[in-house]
């Protein structure tokens, strides 16, 4: 079972433009509105392929309602910390080509009690059962940043392997404890390394400046580039072709870990699934989580041998 931990998850509303004009009125082509946050996508996107999982979240006021009906909709099984504030509600402008533009609420502030509530759920969770823990996304106020850290110690206490999909100091504060796979994006890589990454050289030296700092693992998301994977073995980079054009890449990330952690959280089977995952979300509209028959159009490849001076595209 995989256990996911969502620390800020949200109501994610996606809203089609013909164009966005600043300072005017619109007409919206088409709008939807899915449950949201990086763990909360990667259980959805586990449920969609049957893999046994469960969501662990705080919510609050009625945004979280209806984010929380929307989750026992799609089956996925909750774990939930109640919280004083409201659930947070972002926005995703879409137009047609491809272009993307987010609002994202901070997210309700959390008061330790509430904190250790939220923990609390994620070790209840996880019990004896739990094959991987994947701690994700952004925090909300109030939220120390060492939270993966002490979930990465408690859960390996329990047995547990741990993957943390965060940023910023979040990402920088759990390396210490030594989580499993750290799956960080192209920005979020070069920012928790300090090096600027133009080629796909560069992105495995950062990776090792991670894997240096304590994470076992690391698995990079690089947009239209693919992915790498390195770890104790060394690198690898795959890279996929979507057999439709890009519609939105909100939850791409995520559908890439989830793929991942269901081919078995190591190795080139997983990789190859990661970015089939995560490239078959991109031709799906809003935060959509691919389903297996989605996986049919994909077509991935991964390279044992990567060419250090390929420039990556911006």
């Amino acid at each position: 079972m995989i256990v996911t931990v969502t620390a800020n998850p949200s109501l994610d509303r996606t809203v089609e433009v013909d164009r966005l004009r600043r300072g005017e009125v619109q007409r919206a082509l088409t709008t939807s509105v899915d449950a949201g946050g990086k763990g909360v996508n990667v259980s959805r996107a586990l449920v969609a392929h049957g893999y046994p999982t469960r969501a662990v979240l705080c919510s609050g006021g009625f945004a979280g309602l209806e984010l929380l009906a929307l989750l026992r909709d799609t089956g996925v099984p909750l774990r939930e910390a109640p919280v004083t504030g409201g659930t947070r509600s972002n926005l995703t402008l879409v137009e047609p080509d491809g272009t993307v533009t987010k609002l994202n609420e901070p997210g309700p502030g959390l008061s330790e009690s509430e904190v250790d509530a939220v923990l609390a759920a994620a070790l209840e969770a996880i019990g004896g059962e739990a094959d991987w823990v994947a701690g994700c996304g952004s925090l909300p106020p109030g939220m120390p940043v060492d939270i993966y850290a002490r979930l990465t110690a408690r859960a390996h206490e329990l047995g547990a392997r741990v993957a943390v999909d965060t940023s910023g100091a979040a990402l920088d504060a759990c390396l210490s404890a030594g989580p499993d796979l750290v799956k960080p994006n192209l920005d979020e890589l070069a920012a928790c390394a300090g090096a600027e990454i133009r080629t796909l050289g560069d992105a495995v030296k950062a990776a090792q400046v991670l894997r240096d700092r304590g994470a076992g693992a690391v698995l990079a998301s690089l947009g239209p580039d693919g992915a790498i994977l390195l770890d104790r073995t060394g690198a690898r980079h795959a890279s996929a072709r979507p057999a439709g054009s890009v519609v939105s890449t909100v939850g791409a990330g995520d559908a890439t870990l989830a793929g991942f952690l269901a081919a078995g959280g190591a190795g080139e089977r997983a990789l190859r699934a990661a970015v089939c995952w995560g490239t078959a979300a991109v031709t799906l509209p809003g935060s959509s989580m691919p389903a297996p028959d989605h996986l049919d159009r994909v077509t991935a490849e991964v390279q044992r041998s990567i060419d250090p001076d390929r420039v990556l595209t911006k």
